[in-house]
């Protein structure tokens, strides 16, 4: 289990928890990022925004935001 902040471009990797405040969990659960979830990194830059695609959406997290939801590859 790793980070999404560590993940590569093109990397398909599945939800298995997310960390943080009950306000940051909630925020995150709604924008789709729930345990069993499959995510796909479309752009992880070192210190800017991570993209990705969860259920038929393309989001854009902060790396810090990326740091709280943990996968599995």
């Amino acid at each position: 289990m790793l980070p999404l902040s560590m993940a590569k471009i093109g990397d398909c990797v599945m939800v298995a928890r997310v960390g943080g405040s009950g306000e940051v969990k909630k925020h995150l659960e709604d924008l789709g990022f729930v345990s069993g979830a499959e995510v796909v990194v479309v752009s992880a830059p070192g210190n800017g925004n991570v993209i990705i695609r969860v259920k038929d959406s393309t989001l854009a997290v902060t790396s810090k935001m990326a740091e709280k939801i943990f996968v599995t590859m």
